[in-house]
């Protein structure tokens, strides 16, 4: 037998080589049988028979069909010959058409791929062309063997070759946006495919479609080395993808073939920063301003050196004229005031002072003489509004803190989730080997091929393992009263109704292998060009990453790469941290388990929830287990919710002890300690506590109040408020105490009118600062941001009503523990009492002799005040440059606690995924998709409209640096028009029986279906008229896609078309099922999952790591609908208001940024207006001290904006709340020292100052600075890093910067340019100086007389007392006391 195979081989290879190459003459003819040596291919390898003949003439039914098959071979009737039998051509034809099924979007390519095929099959001048390689002996069914051709050699001209690989390079699949030739290069892909690469892919058998091997051999124009004799290599007129066929078919679309795409302009550049002689432009602003006011400050000290000279020799001419001396020659220490000196604006000042006083005085004072009925009233009223407190409702959903529910994004979130659905629960691991070392594998067909560390075999083992125990999870569900597992949970795209364990999505590499470790372990051995080698899983694993659409790989394996529940896995769900589609040498392994969305009121909500706890158990008991190889970071849909949860139970103990060191400060810090004796009875810890109980009772009557009337609270404002109203109640608690303590009681005085007094001269300035502060904040509450908007609406009526309670219930506090000291006895033993005696001199304390002795005359010293205002003019001018170049945004990283897993899977998120999201172009109603107009509006392939809707997104791709957008969109519409196509399987109709004239799925036999949909159009342009596309849209959506119609829209687009009654269709969500990147943001985790094929509006973002980046991308992909939309109202039969947006689930999240500038402009500047305009009305139309306020409070705004900047401190909602605050609180550091020093009487602007600083500044050092700092630094210890970033850091900034311009600057300021010495106040001193005067001359007359007339009546001779004056003093002095005094407080 041996012998006579080597005979049978040795006269094959003289008939080979003996064989012609003439023109008319065929190589080979008729169809043999079955290639033996293919095996599992996707069609049956019928080989020719080996047949060195003349070409036949074709005609009847032979010609017909060769015109249709092979049109560019028809030379006429009677005049076309051919080397190919009708047999052959019905081969031939299912063959193309299972290509063109990829490749018929752009006719020419289509054309071309036919084109050579034909030639090779039929050309009569086939011998030309062709030489046969290799035979082999057949038995045919009937039992004869003939010898057919296995191999053969076809030669092409390069010309030819690389026009035709040229048309179809750029030729998509629409199911995956990807490149169809990379399906049809092997291992090379899209990217590394040449003409010999393509070609030998069409030429390999193991391909699953080529019957044998066909070597194709491309060569150059005139070079013969290597080509037989009488060969010539083909070298016809190929098709250029921009050229119409010879059978009438368009040209290719532009995203199909670059030379159809009109010449874009280039897109204007993204705006550069702003910038000034050749330099940044807010640098040389801020240069100008500084340089502006210090040259302004600098004249202005120099004009008042120049005055105050004048001034100074202007009165020593005075003194030398006797200026200055009143009618007895006495010195004046003060001018005196002629009424007609005094303005309006001071006697309105004046008056304001008066009646406010006097009211506070006479409310102070029944307050403290009731205050048991006080406190009891207060408590009722508290009870009252805090009862809605069981009512409460506490948002925590994002979307509802964040997003207005008038907000564009928010809109267009219900419009998709009303019509489309929320989307998938995800929970996901990616996995690493780090230290593992990799290996290449020489793979026979692949070739060398560099694998990493992690894509061993071992370790996809153990990944399937790991897999298999998620998958199994079970566990007892009270809600399905039954025992629930993943099936009950997860997302089933093609089985959505009544899903088995594998129909659940769950995207892995082991899918590859359907999650079969046999498959993973089968081995084969394949011959190649000679070489026989084993294949194993490495080869399936390589082609199946470069084509997960594929049904049957080409390695000799022949497994499926779809997954086991009938959906591709593509490459970037399966791996990740690759380069340049070297997948595998990936870094990281991605498994991803996807549940379906329930609304929280489904009982199936709790079982998903359940199902994630478990998965979240095995992961954890994994990645704690010492047999585990991989490092790994994963993930559930809850995992946000949970640790957001966990962080804030864990934090609550900081702020309770942030609250506890507040309260031990203020309880210290209000009493005298005048003597150690007295300790316990001067001591205020009962006052202290009053004072937190009255900070606390104000936050929860606001808190009730708002529950009341159904307005909803948040996390922000349990953090925020309490601590603002604390800041602003205690430094009104230490003003009131403070003033109480360093007041003498007066004759004849009793205790509670000295309260009342004392609250006459203090609370008109508590009143100014509360209803700033009040005022400000309800008018925050006009900001479109839900959280911004109800913290305002809560801290305006909490600052409110802690001034009402401080008025009544702490004022009644004072009274009763003023009545115990009174009585000596102590404050927590109250039945004790100490022998020691209250002193009766004022008790100044520390603070205020230091500050009056030493902080203010340094600080006021001539060069202090200048080095002082040069250096906040500096400051001022450089947190200006830096406010300009704040980071406006929040990422999501933030909003885990420090040592939170899921920090890590953020890093690894970043680090590993190379896709970024998606964005889904959606279409309101209004719009006919029927119409021929209306699909080339849309489409993309041949014949579209070269500026449609799909079209305008691939322009946009071409710059994925300015466009955010890295894959072009997909279209249902595009997919609908081909599966249509008469050349696919896709749709057809059965010809006989109980279903005649419906539609046929591929599946079905090719008997039962002989009509097409459609007819084949003349130009290659398929459109449906109306009824077809009604007809047969629901046949595509219901169409299972598979190996012989990959075109079936159900799971990819079956939810994705909402038709109306009349069979409009309203919208399309370009939803998919399965994602490029798992994107989360603060309080949830939201996922996509790309399914069997993507809808053509459907495009991807480049991958976005931070919030300006998801901004930026929102912005440019509503640019580009909205370009979009305005070209297809156009379109005739479009609405007016027809409209196509963008979706990406973070939308509602970023949204704010885009306007988040504006809007903190808006929120603080109404913020500002309230301080200015009651600061002027409660000084009675005091412009200058209100601007000064004004100035000084927008001077610590923007300082603390600059130290952001200096910090890392992001500029976002929670930042704006902040600065809300900061606005607030700067009220209380600045209200009260322009208060007291406007009312201030000293002789000079640096004297009055000195003294508003030591009175005021003392107070408000220890109410507002000493009251937040140690509160503030416990935070510093919190786990959560949202409270170390914007409680701590920016609290402890807001306080800093309000204490230095409080206490350093603002006095400074103001003995510059603060306002003149009241003349209404010293003319009523002056008058009652005088009246004073006068009652006093008028009891000493009257006491003369008296005692004259007593002497001469009595006739008594004795000398008179030298001391009978004495009584009249002792009454004029408590008198003129009385008057200086009440002056003096004012």
């Amino acid at each position: 037998m041996v012998r006579v195979a080597a005979l049978i081989t040795f006269l094959t290879c003289v008939l080979l080589s003996e064989a012609q190459h003439e023109d008319g003459f065929c190589a080979f003819y008729e169809e043999c049988g079955r290639n033996p040596s293919v095996g599992g291919s996707l069609l049956p390898p019928i080989v020719p028979c080996l047949d060195y003949s003349p070409a036949r003439s074709v005609s009847g039914e032979h010609y017909r069909k060769l015109k249709q098959v092979c049109p560019i071979l028809d030379r006429g009737v009677g005049n076309t010959f051919a080397c190919c039998s009708i047999k052959q051509l019905n081969s031939l034809e299912k063959s193309l058409v299972l290509s063109k099924a990829v490749l018929n979007r752009c006719p020419s390519c289509a054309e071309n791929f036919a084109h050579l095929h034909c030639i090779n099959t039929c050309s009569p001048n086939q011998t030309t062309t062709v030489k046969v390689s290799k035979v082999m002996n057949i038995t045919s069914t009937t039992g004869k063997t003939k010898e057919a051709v296995v191999g053969y050699q076809a030669f092409i001209s390069n010309t030819f070759a690389e026009t035709a690989f040229g048309s179809c390079k750029n030729v998509r699949i629409p199911a995956t946006g990807g490149f169809a030739i990379a399906t049809m290069c092997g291992r090379y892909g899209a990217k590394l495919c040449t003409p010999q690469h393509w070609y030998d892919f069409q030429g390999d058998s193991s391909n699953g479609l080529a019957p044998l091997d066909i070597d194709f051999r491309l060569i150059k124009e005139g070079d013969t080395e290597g080509v037989p004799e009488g060969v010539t290599p083909y070298n016809g007129r190929a098709l250029k993808c921009n050229e119409t066929t010879p059978s009438g078919g368009e040209a290719c679309s532009c995203q199909d073939c670059q030379e159809s795409c009109p010449r874009m302009p280039q897109p204007p550049q993204p705006p550069g920063p702003f910038r000034l002689l050749g330099t940044d432009g807010f640098l040389v602003i801020s240069i100008f301003l500084l340089c502006l006011l210090l040259l302004a400050f600098v004249l202005y000290l120099s004009v008042s050196c120049f005055v105050r000279s004048h001034k100074r020799k202007d009165e020593e001419k005075g003194k030398r004229k006797g200026k200055g001396k009143d009618q007895n020659s006495n010195d004046v220490t003060q001018r005196l005031v002629d009424p007609s000196e005094v303005t309006c604006a001071d006697r309105n000042s004046l008056a304001a002072q008066a009646f406010l006083s006097c009211q506070f005085q006479h409310w102070g004072t029944i307050m403290a003489t009731y205050p048991l009925t006080v406190l009891l009233l207060s408590a009722i009223v508290v009870a009252i509004f805090s009862a809605g407190l069981k009512s409460i409702e506490l948002t925590t959903d994002p979307v509802e803190l964040w997003s207005a529910p008038d907000s564009r994004a928010r809109q267009e979130k219900e419009f998709h989730d009303s019509y489309f659905g929320p989307f998938f629960r995800t929970n996901q691991l990616i996995l690493t080997a780090p230290g593992r070392k990799g290996h290449i594998y020489d793979s026979l067909i692949f070739g060398p091929q560099n694998f990493s560390g992690i894509m061993s075999k071992d370790l996809i083992t153990e990944l399937l393992e790991l897999q298999a125990r998620i998958q199994n999870i079970s566990f007892w569900s009270e809600d399905l009263n039954r025992t629930a597992s993943l099936k009950d949970v997860c997302f089933a795209p093609l089985n959505p109704t009544d899903p088995s364990s594998t129909d659940c999505a769950v995207n892995s590499l082991p899918q590859y292998f359907q999650n079969s470790l046999e498959n993973i372990n089968l081995k084969v051995n394949v011959t190649e060009l000679g070489v026989t080698k084993e294949v194993d899983w490495r080869d399936h694993l390589i082609y199946c990453l470069g084509s997960p659409l594929s049904f049957k790989d080409i390695t000799g394996l022949e497994m499926s790469c779809m997954a086991d529940y009938g959906a591709p896995v593509f490459n970037f769900l399966a791996v990740g941290g690759y380069q340049n589609d070297e997948f595998t040498n990936a870094e990281a392994l991605i498994m991803t388990f996807s549940l379906n969305n329930y609304p929280r009121n489904d009982p199936k909500f709790k079982v998903a929830m359940q199902w994630e706890t478990e998965f979240l158990k095995i992961v954890q008991d994994y990645q704690k287990s010492p047999a585990a190889n991989f490092t790994f970071a994963y993930m559930a849909e809850r995992s946000l919710e949970d640790e957001i949860n966990r962080t804030t139970a864990e934090d609550i103990p900081i702020f309770m002890i942030s609250y506890a060191v507040i309260f031990v400060y203020i309880a210290v810090a209000l009493g005298e300690y005048s003597s150690w004796k007295r300790i316990l009875v001067d001591s205020k810890f009962l006052v202290g506590l009053g004072g937190i109980l009255v900070v606390g009772c104000s936050v929860l009557a606001s808190m009730g109040f708002y529950s009341w009337i159904g307005i909803p609270s948040s996390l922000v404002i349990l953090q925020v408020v309490p601590f603002l109203v604390l800041a602003v109640g205690a430094d009104n608690i230490f003003i009131f105490v403070l003033e109480y303590q360093r007041d003498v009681r007066r004759p004849r005085e009793k205790r509670e009118e000295q309260i009342g007094r004392v609250l006459g001269n203090v609370a008109p300035s508590m009143f100014l600062c509360s209803l700033s502060e009040s005022v400000c904040f309800f008018l925050g509450a006009l900001s479109t941001m839900p959280a911004v908007k109800s913290f305002a609406l809560y801290a305006a009526l909490a600052v409110l009503m802690d001034f009402v309670l401080q008025m009544t219930a702490f004022v009644a506090l004072l009274s009763l523990d003023a009545r115990r000291q009174d009585n000596n006895r102590c404050e927590l033993f109250c039945c004790e009492t100490v022998s020691t005696k209250r002193p009766n001199k004022p008790n100044e304390g520390f603070l205020l002799p230091f500050m009056r002795k030493y902080y203010a005359p340094v600080l006021l010293h001539r060069v202090t005040r200048i080095i002082v205002m040069l250096v906040f003019i500096f400051m001022l001018c450089a947190s200006l440059f830096l406010m300009f170049n704040v980071t406006v945004g929040l990422d999501q990283e933030l909003a885990m606690p420090k040592g939170s897993y899921m920090l890590d899977y953020f890093q690894y998120l970043y680090k590993y995924f190379e896709v970024g999201v998606p964005v889904y172009f959606v279409t309101k109603k209004g719009y006919n998709f029927t119409s021929l107009e209306g699909m080339n509006g849309v489409c993309s392939s041949v014949g579209c409209d070269q500026f449609s809707l799909t079209q305008k997104i691939q322009y946009a791709t071409n710059y994925p640096e300015l466009s955010y957008l890295a894959i072009p969109a997909n279209s249902w519409v595009d997919d609908f028009i081909d599966w249509l196509n008469p050349g696919s399987k896709c749709c057809r109709l059965y010809a006989y029986g109980p279903n005649a004239g419906q539609f046929c799925p591929a599946s079905e036999p090719a008997y039962k279906c002989i009509k097409k949909c459609m007819a084949t159009p003349p130009d290659g342009v398929l459109r449906p008229s109306v009824e077809e596309f009604n007809r047969f849209l629901p046949d595509f959506l219901g169409n299972r896609p598979d190996l012989q119609c990959p075109k079936g829209g159900l799971g990819a687009y079956d939810t994705s078309v909402v038709t109306d009654q009349s069979g409009e269709v309203i919208g399309r969500s370009l939803k998919s099922s399965q994602s490029s990147q798992k994107i989360l943001f603060c309080f949830r985790a939201v996922s996509f999952f790309f399914v069997f094929s993507a809808s053509r509006f459907m495009a991807y973002h480049t991958p976005l790591t931070n919030s300006q980046e998801f901004t930026a991308a929102l912005l440019m992909a509503r640019e580009l609908a909205h370009n979009i939309t305005m070209g297809m109202r156009n379109i005739p039969g479009t609405s007016e208001d027809f409209e196509v947006f963008p979706y990406t689930v973070t939308n509602v999240f970023y949204e704010q940024y885009l306007t988040i500038v504006p809007e903190g402009l808006f929120n603080i500047s109404l913020c500002l207006l309230p301080t200015f305009l009651v600061c002027c009305l409660l000084l009675g139309l005091d412009l200058r001290s209100g601007l000064l306020n004004l100035i000084t409070i927008i001077m610590i705004t923007v300082d603390t904006v600059g130290v952001m900047t200096l910090w890392g401190i992001d500029y976002n909602a929670v930042a704006l709340i902040n600065l809300v605050t900061a606005v607030g609180i700067s009220v209380e550091f600045v209200s009260h020292m322009t208060r007291s020093f406007a009312l201030s009487t000293k002789p000079s602007h640096v004297e009055r100052a000195k003294e508003a600083t030591a009175n005021m500044g003392s107070a408000v050092f220890a109410g507002v600075a000493m009251t937040n700092l140690p509160g503030i630094l416990v935070l510093a210890f919190a786990k959560a890093q949202l409270i170390q970033i914007f409680f701590f850091r920016l609290n402890l900034v807001i306080t800093l910067l309000g204490m230095a311009h409080g206490l350093i600057f603002l006095p400074v300021l103001l003995s510059y340019f603060g306002p003149g010495v009241n003349k209404a106040v010293l003319l009523q001193m002056q008058q009652d100086k005088a009246k004073a005067t006068k009652e006093l001359e008028m009891r000493n007359n009257m006491r003369q007389v008296y005692d004259n007339m007593g002497y001469e009546g009595s006739e008594i001779k004795q000398e008179p007392d030298s001391n009978s004056t004495k009584p009249s003093q002792v009454i004029e002095k408590p008198l003129e006391e009385e008057k200086e005094g009440r002056i003096d407080r004012f």
